[in-house]
C-alpha cells in the first residue's frame, strides 16, 4: 500500500524507486553450504531481494546450517533466540522480518524447529531450496512453511542463473557444485540422512555454469560434492563421464586457469582422475583426501571400506604422477573402541603421508547414526589428550611445508586486497595466502613470484 504522505503527490510526478527488500544470509559449515547460500541469493534476487551484511536491516534472515559439528542444532536455536528479539524490535517499528532456516539442520529437525522457536517462518532443506521463493511468499502470507521432502525434480534446473554482475561481485575464485549426497554411510556421519543419496549433475549443466563464471572474470573454479570424485554425469555424447574427463573439459573454457575439487573419498580415486593430475596443468597440486584413522580395525568400525595400506598406496600413486602434490586430510580421534594402539596407527600414517594441511576432531555421536549406538565410548579426557598429540604433529608438518617454500618461485593468483595498505593477497597452487606489493599486478592476474619469507600460515613474495 502506498504511504499516506505520498497521497498528495502532484500529478505527473515520477515515483521514487522502491527500495529493494534485503536478505541477510548466515552460512555455517562447508564450502557446499557457501555455494548453496549463493544460489539461494540468486533465486531471491529474482524476487527483488538484495543482500545485506547488516542483520538489523534485513527483511529476510536466512540461516544456512550445518549438522556435522557437535551440538549444531543447539547453536542454531541459540542464534534463533537472538534473531527472534530482533524480529520483535523491528515489528515495533512497523517492519516485517521473515526468519528462515535452511541446510542440514533444517533437513534433520524439520517442523521441530518451528515448534521450539515459533518466530521461525520457514524451514527448507538442502534438496529443496529452489522452492525458496514460493516458500517465502507463503510465509509472508502468514503460513508456517516446512519444505524438507527430497525433491524429485532437479533443483539445479529450476534455479535461476546468476546474473553476471552478481558473480563479478564474488571475486575471481568460485565454487561449483557438481555432485550431492552420499552412499557411503560411514557410521559417524549424518550426511546420507541430511543430503540424501549420491546425485551427479550432467556435463552440459556444469559446463554452462562454469562458462558463466568465466565470463564474469572467475579464474579458479573449485568443484564441490560430498563425494566429488564419485561424480559420474551424463556427457554430451550420451555416455557417462567421470570426474577426470570433466576436468579436462572444464580446462578448455577460456578464462578458467585453475581447477580444484573437494571433498574426495579414497575409494573413488580412479585411474582417469589420477591421470588428470598428471596431464592437466590447470588442476592444482593440492588434494583433500580424508582417511579419518590409521587403524584398520577402526576404519572397519567406521565403515570406510578401505584399509590404511590402501590409502597409503593411493597417495603413493598420486605423488608418482604429481610429485609436488600436497595432501590434506580429515581425522577423527576417540571413535568408539579406539585403543592406544589404534591411535598410534593413526600417528604413524600421518608421519608416512606428511600432510600440508589437515582437520582433526574428537568423535562426538550424531543422533541417528550407527556410531551413536556403539558401546565402548572413549573417555573425553583421553580424546582430549589424543587430539592434542595429533594436532601437534599435524601442525609441525604444516609448518615444515610452509617453511620449505622460502626461496622458491611459484605462481600466485591475485584474488583480493591485503589487510595492510599497499598490499595484495594471492593464493598459491597449494592454497596458501601469498602477500605481495600492490604494484605486482591486479586482482585476477596470475603472476610468478619468489617467496622471500614465510609466516605461520602465509607466504611473502616479490614478483619475478
Amino acid at each position: 500500500m502506498e504511504p499516506a504522505e505520498n497521497a498528495d503527490r502532484a500529478e505527473g510526478e515520477v515515483n521514487p524507486p522502491v527500495a529493494a527488500k534485503k536478505v541477510f544470509v548466515k552460512t555455517y559449515g562447508c564450502q557446499m553450504n557457501v555455494y548453496d547460500s549463493q544460489r539461494m541469493s540468486d533465486a531471491l534476487a529474482v524476487d527483488g531481494y538484495a543482500g545485506t551484511d547488516r542483520i538489523e536491516d534485513a527483511d529476510l534472515v536466512l540461516l544456512n546450517t550445518c549438522h556435522i559439528r557437535e551440538k549444531a542444532a543447539e547453536k542454531v536455536y541459540s542464534e534463533l533466540g537472538r534473531i527472534r528479539d530482533l524480529k520483535a524490535e523491528r515489528a515495533s517499528r512497523g517492519l516485517e522480518t521473515v526468519i528462515g532456516v535452511a541446510g542440514c539442520v533444517a533437513q534433520a529437525e524439520g517442523r521441530e524447529i518451528i515448534r521450539r522457536q515459533n518466530a521461525v517462518d520457514l524451514v527448507i532443506g538442502p534438496q529443496t531450496y529452489h522452492r525458496l521463493p514460493e516458500a517465502l511468499r507463503k510465509a509472508r502470507n502468514g503460513e508456517k512453511v516446512v519444505e524438507t521432502d527430497y525433491a524429485i525434480e532437479d533443483k539445479f534446473e529450476h534455479l535461476p542463473q546468476p546474473r553476471k554482475a552478481e558473480v563479478i561481485g564474488r571475486g575471481v575464485t568460485a565454487f561449483l557444485t557438481v555432485q550431492e549426497g552420499c552412499d557411503k554411510f560411514c557410521t559417524f556421519c549424518v550426511v546420507p540422512y541430511t543430503r540424501g543419496s549420491e546425485v551427479s549433475r550432467p556435463v552440459a549443466q556444469i559446463v554452462a555454469e562454469a562458462e558463466r563464471l568465466a565470463e564474469a572474470g572467475v579464474r579458479e573454479v573449485t568443484l564441490l560434492g560430498q563425494n566429488v570424485n564419485a561424480w559420474h554425469g551424463e556427457g554430451p555424447d550420451g555416455g557417462e563421464w567421470g570426474l577426470g574427463r570433466l576436468l579436462l573439459r572444464l580446462a578448455e573454457i577460456p578464462g578458467i586457469a585453475r581447477l580444484r575439487y573437494t571433498t574426495s573419498h579414497p575409494r573413488d580415486m580412479d585411474d582417469e582422475l589420477i591421470e588428470a593430475h598428471r596431464d592437466l596443468a590447470a588442476l592444482m597440486p593440492y588434494l583433500h583426501l580424508p582417511v579419518q584413522a590409521g587403524s584398520d580395525r577402526i576404519l572397519k568400525a567406521m565403515n570406510r571400506r578401505h584399509k590404511a595400506a590402501d590409502y597409503l598406496k593411493l597417495v603413493e600413486r598420486i605423488r608418482a604422477v604429481r610429485p609436488d602434490m600436497a595432501m590434506s586430510g580429515d581425522f577423527i580421534v576417540g571413535f568408539p573402541g579406539e585403543t592406544d594402539a589404534d591411535f598410534e596407527a593413526t600417528l604413524e600414517l600421518v608421519r608416512t603421508v606428511q600432510y600440508a594441511q589437515a582437520f582433526s576432531f574428537k568423535y562426538s555421536p550424531r543422533p541417528g547414526t550407527p556410531g551413536a549406538d556403539m558401546t565402548d565410548h572413549v573417555a573425553e579426557a583421553v580424546k582430549d589428550e589424543r587430539l592434542q598429540r595429533l594436532q601437534a604433529l599435524l601442525g609441525e608438518q604444516q609448518q615444515d611445508f610452509t617453511a620449505a617454500m622460502a626461496g622458491r618461485t611459484i605462481s600466485a593468483l591475485i584474488d583480493k586486497p591485503g589487510r595492510q595498505p599497499g598490499q595484495l593477497v594471492g593464493r598459491s597452487p597449494w592454497l596458501q595466502p601469498v602477500i605481495v606489493d600492490e604494484t605486482a599486478g591486479e586482482i585476477g592476474d596470475i603472476i610468478d613470484v619468489r617467496i622471500t619469507r614465510t609466516g605461520r600460515n602465509s607466504l611473502f613474495a616479490e614478483p619475478i
